[in-house]
């Protein structure tokens, strides 16, 4: 299987980088996995409306460009729907055994998505109701990609 993952913004901090590559380490076995990032659109202080949305829209198409082609695409969206950790397993191996080995998951920038990329998705998926810093979720997205292989492959995950 085929995994992209799709970002705007660079991870700064070390300590979220050594544990992204862990878990990039560790999903070796079970996936091929790319993380593509994108530098953030800049949007001054208190923008307008108007102008929010267009930096939005630019942001957007920029990330959407880099989605592959026939791509299953799932985007991170604090409005979209919650899964369980067995709930994520079972949508990933659903999509293997029905012939789809390539899945993005998108993140956006600090200020949000854009609606043409909320339509894009074939999911929207929320990791919880609270907001996390796009860095912070971009480690919490590899854990629950491992989480999800090894809840397919039956075997036991703890730390």
């Amino acid at each position: 299987m085929k995994i992209h993952i799709v970002t705007a913004g660079k991870i700064k901090e070390k300590y979220l980088q050594n544990g992204i590559n862990e878990f990039l380490k560790r999903l070796g076995p079970f996936a091929t996995v790319k993380i593509i990032e994108i530098n953030e659109e800049k949007m001054r202080d208190n923008p307008s409306p108007a102008e929010k949305k267009q930096t939005l829209a630019q942001e957007g198409q920029r990330l959407l460009k880099q989605v592959p082609s026939g791509s299953y695409l799932i985007v991170l969206d604090v409005y979209g729907q919650g899964l369980s950790s067995e709930e994520l397993a079972a949508r990933i191996d659903q999509l293997a055994l029905t012939g789809c080995s390539n899945i993005t998951f998108l993140i956006g920038g600090a200020f949000g998505l854009s609606d043409e990329v909320r339509n894009a998705a074939d999911l929207l998926l929320s990791f919880s109701r609270m907001t996390f810093t796009h860095q912070m979720v971009r480690l919490l997205l590899v854990e629950q990609i491992y989480r999800a292989f090894k809840i397919n492959r039956g075997e036991k995950y703890h730390w």
